[in-house]
């Protein structure tokens, strides 16, 4: 059980909360007593989830779909009456090649999700939270939004653009007791992780082996991060120990040093 305090009855959305790092991220909140809702596109995750945990709510949305958030958020006032906290976490990895090799319904896809699905949230959330006069969101970025990433460009150009939206939305909603940051994580273990090794490996003709040993070179800890120490991280974020934290990008990446330019 967590320690901090401030998360009890808390209601916290997470987006593509049924797996990964959101689904860390929503049982750490729960196993704190937070009322939490996840959505995601994948039903099979949603309901596995729900069945582990039969108090998170779990709803089918693709956060890119205007429609699928409109309908989210009405869902989450009718169950929950609000929202407390926003975990934008939906995202997903782009294409994997050099920039002039790719198309623009790729680059449109990635920056749709990763951006476009966060403004959407936030737009439906902010109000509400302003008139409680407070909130808390916490963005999801990446090392790649601090450091940059060859061949996965409108990826990194996407977590670079959360920093932005992070620091600028801070500016915006402070004096109404609404706070806003990002975690930055780095190389996370899990079957995503593995889904890109293997992507570059193929697109580099190098070994997943190769690729993997060169990721876990790139941090001064050389390993990778857990999903449970990203919730870790957002749990404190929300809680009454970071009042008065906004507008921060918080790394937690074993201290990325660099992301070398793939050899061909």
């Amino acid at each position: 059980m967590t320690g901090f305090r401030g998360i009890q009855d808390k209601r916290v959305l997470v987006t593509a909360g049924a797996s990964g790092i959101g689904r860390a991220i929503a049982e750490l909140f729960v196993e704190g007593g937070a009322q939490v809702m996840v959505c995601d596109v994948d039903p099979t995750a949603l309901d596995d989830i729900h069945q582990a945990h039969p108090s998170i709510h779990a709803e089918l949305a693709d956060v890119a779909s205007e429609a699928d958030v409109a309908r989210l958020f009405e869902t989450m006032t009718d169950r929950l009456g609000g929202i407390d906290v926003l975990v934008n976490n939906a995202g997903i990895s782009g294409p994997m090649t050099w920039l002039e090799d790719m198309s623009l319904a790729d680059w449109r896809r990635c920056i749709e999700v990763n951006l476009d699905g966060s403004f959407l949230c936030l737009r439906d959330a902010l109000p509400l939270m302003k008139n409680q006069k407070a909130g808390c969101v916490i963005n999801i970025s990446s090392s790649a939004g601090v450091m940059g990433y060859p061949m996965r460009t409108p990826y990194a150009s996407a977590k670079w653009a959360i920093v932005g939206l992070t620091k600028s939305l801070a500016m915006e909603v402070g004096r109404f007791g609404v706070r806003v940051n990002a975690i930055a994580p780095g190389s996370v273990e899990g079957d995503r992780m593995e889904r890109v090794i293997e992507a570059e490996a193929r697109a580099l003709g190098h070994t997943e082996d190769h690729v993997r040993a060169n990721y876990l070179r790139m941090n001064s800890m050389r390993t990778f991060v857990s999903g449970r120490e990203i919730a870790d991280t957002a749990l404190f974020l929300a809680s009454d120990a970071a009042s008065k934290l906004t507008g921060q990008i918080i790394s937690v990446d074993g201290h990325t040093e660099t992301l070398a330019v793939p050899e061909a």
